[in-house]
């Protein structure tokens, strides 16, 4: 039997990632082909499969955009192969979003079809810009309007002398360069030239912004800041809530709005820190500078595990080592019983953290979380112990040599691969050219080698925040002075001190 294919027209909300529906998502798990406007978060689709087809459909003032009927045609096409197709549109698609040019040819072809609503912009700009579109004294309706009708259309629907004397709140989509037009028709018709406007850019986005005029300024203001990236997509608030002197603005007061920052860990571990960032008010960008792979033989890690009972600790210097490790202890046929006559030692809350996931309690963590440290903390227990290291393909050799001098036996055995991304991704590679990334991670000194390798120079024209003192020492010794180190080496320490340095 032929699968059946179908196309689902999905809104994808205003900007914040987090805004897309649970049944959007849905949508975007099961496509095989995804076409998405440039006005859509990138974020977003990382909830696409992993073999979905992802197309662009042009971005504003950079390159061709896809024409309508070569879009509707690609979905027809991909459909009728019986793929699962996702057009995913900013906002909500049922609002200004053509779908009138869309769905009929789909009924036309015979295509399955599904509409599944966003969050549109003005539906958001209350709760992220503070600006309440309906107040029981001033406004008790609201209006969405077009401030581009399609061109050649033969007659204008829009009738000015009805929305000069709407009784409430008017708020214009896609105005920019109609902003004259569509504010001295207003003002023909009879409304007040010192009616409040608010022009809110990019609701919801991280690089949000807000600037409160009048209807006979609007035009101007708009001219003045072309310079000032005061560009699409911007929504205009035409009304008395405009002019509120009680806007909730915390989306704004956010203590990291506005900072772009690029996180550099592996990609299946890049959101432990980026997900925190971003809800401190940070626009943030993933390139990993390593990755994490599994080994391609595991003979040598299962002959170890087979003889586990011989050690007296085993001691995990990350997550990594603690999730490989276990993983073939249980791939291996046995369990946590294995571990019952070990006492385990953790580098760090984020690795104690990882074992507690695997119900196992680290029976020690240093006070200070690196290899020194750990070295110190066993400076008594390690004389005449054997001890088993789970580690990297590469890293440092501190804790081995010491516990050895200290007179414990030591065993390595390699759990995982740790190797170098080649090459960054070339819109990012742009953005630290153009020194438009404001903070760079760096939490290992294998990630600060290869991002040195990766970007170059171009690294100093942003600031870089540094886990720890080894790390900060790999950078120093390149030529690269970290900006903020955290006090505590884990990624909660790297937060608290970027935060800290970006309020300087």
């Amino acid at each position: 039997m032929k699968k059946r294919g179908k196309v689902s027209l999905v809104g994808a909300g205003p900007g914040d990632a987090g805004l897309i529906t649970l049944k959007g998502v849905e949508c975007l798990q099961e496509a095989e082909l995804i076409l998405y406007d440039y006005l859509v978060n990138p974020e977003i689709l990382r909830h696409a499969a992993a073999l979905a087809e992802c197309i662009c459909l042009g971005r504003h003032g950079h390159g061709k955009l896809m024409p309508q009927p070569e879009i509707t045609q690609r979905m027809i096409e991909a459909a009728s192969e019986g793929k699962r197709v996702v057009r995913l549109k900013g906002g909500n698609p049922t609002i200004f979003g053509r779908i009138m040019e869309e769905v009929p040819p789909l009924i036309a072809a015979g295509i399955e079809y599904e509409i599944v609503p966003g969050i549109t912009s003005a539906g958001a700009l209350p709760s992220y810009a503070g600006i309440p579109l309906t107040d029981r004294d001033v406004a008790s309706a609201v209006a969405f309007v077009t401030g581009q009708e399609r061109p050649g259309k033969p007659f204008s629907s829009l009738k000015f002398d009805a929305l000069a004397a709407f009784p409430g709140t008017l708020v214009f989509y896609m105005g920019v360069t109609t902003a004259k037009h569509w504010s001295d028709s207003l003002m023909e018709a009879g409304k007040d030239p010192s009616t409040p406007v608010a022009l809110v850019r990019r609701c919801s986005w991280p690089d949000q912004r807000t600037i409160l005029t009048r209807l006979d300024e609007v035009a101007q203001v708009l001219d003045q800041n072309k310079p000032d990236r005061l560009r699409p997509p911007i929504l205009a608030i035409v009304g008395e809530v405009a002019a509120t002197e009680t806007r909730w603005t915390w989306f704004e007061e956010r203590p990291l709005f506005g900072q772009r920052i690029l996180v550099t860990r592996p990609e299946d571990q890049a959101e432990e820190l980026a997900k925190p960032l971003r809800e401190l008010g940070a626009e943030v960008l993933i390139q990993p500078a390593i990755t994490i792979d599994p080994l391609p033989d595991w003979s040598q890690i299962e002959e170890v595990i087979g003889r586990i009972a011989a050690f007296d600790w085993v001691i995990f210097s990350s997550k990594n080592g603690v999730r490989y490790f276990l993983e073939r202890l249980f791939a291996s046929g046995k369990d946590l019983r294995s571990l019952a006559g070990q006492k385990l030692a953790a580098i760090g809350p984020g690795t104690a953290d990882e074992l507690r996931q695997w119900h196992l309690r680290a029976d020690l963590i240093p006070e200070v979380y690196r290899s020194e440290g750990m070295v110190d903390a066993l400076r008594d227990e390690a004389p005449g112990k054997r001890i088993l290291l789970p580690r990297a393909s590469r890293g440092r050799d501190v804790m081995p040599k010491q516990l050895q001098e200290l007179g414990a036996t030591i065993e390595q055995v390699t759990v995982y691969q740790s190797e170098d991304v080649a090459l960054p991704d070339p819109e990012i590679k742009s953005l630290c050219q153009a020194g438009e990334i404001d903070w760079v991670t760096v939490t290992s000194p294998a990630i600060a080698r290869n991002l040195i390798a990766m970007f170059g120079e171009d690294l100093k024209k942003t600031k870089l925040v540094s886990i720890s003192p080894v790390t900060s020492t790999a950078l120093r010794e390149a030529g690269f002075q970290p900006a903020a180190e955290a006090r505590e080496y884990h990624m909660p320490g790297v937060i608290e001190a970027l935060t800290a340095a970006s309020q300087r």
